[in-house]
């Protein structure tokens, strides 16, 4: 990590405690999918973006302006995020093609000085921090299976494969299992009745 502006350097924890941070951004860097045709979107994914908000405008992309790909992107905490988003978008389609790329992403913050000197001009750090980043593009077309970080899309994914008929159930999901089950009560008296059946009619009760 490195640190510059203002003519000084942070000076460990208790230098920076007198310091606030008043912006982060990210340097821009070279997109890893460099092949892309024109007019694909990227959706950044924020620390604070909110999941209903990316996945109402990516889902409108793909289904109402009909795009073939897309990308997500994230650095830091939002990589938990990022996925999350790429996960649900792959279980409401289905059949996406999928190639994952992991790199470092170079964040600037901008630190100032929470006390400056009276008179004198408020004294800034400028901070460089590498983070994990990463960037997942989803396309309907085939991808080349041979690049790194690709992935086919999954057998049964997508809506199709999850529901049958409104309000049908799969044959082995838990709940129509246990409505194919007698209650214990039912079982227990079964069981006695078919015991009965062979004994002598005077130790049958």
């Amino acid at each position: 990590m490195a640190a510059g502006g203002g003519g000084c350097e942070p000076g460990g924890r208790s230098r920076m405690e007198n310091f606030r941070k008043v912006r982060t951004s990210e340097e821009e860097s070279p997109s890893p999918f460099p092949d892309l045709p024109p007019g694909v979107v990227e959706m950044k994914v924020k620390e604070g973006s909110k999941i209903r908000n990316l996945m109402g405008f990516a889902m409108a992309q793909m289904e109402l302006k009909g795009s073939r790909q897309i990308v997500f992107s994230g650095c830091g905490r939002a990589v938990t995020k990022t996925i999350t988003c790429v996960e649900i978008m792959k279980r409401k389609l289905g059949g996406l093609h999928q190639v994952t790329k992991v790199r470092y992403q170079t964040l600037l913050e901008v630190w100032e000085n929470k006390d400056p000197l009276p008179g004198a001009p408020a004294q800034h750090l400028t901070v460089h921090k590498n983070v994990p980043s990463i960037c997942i593009l989803l396309s309907r077309d085939p991808l080349d299976p041979t690049q790194t970080g690709y992935q086919p899309p999954e057998p049964g994914e997508g809506p199709r494969a999850e529901a049958g008929p409104a309000g049908a159930e799969a044959p082995g999901s838990s709940k129509a299992l246990k409505r194919a089950l007698p209650p214990p009560g039912e079982q227990l008296a079964s069981k006695r009745a078919q015991g009965a059946e062979g004994l002598p009619p005077q130790q049958r009760r």
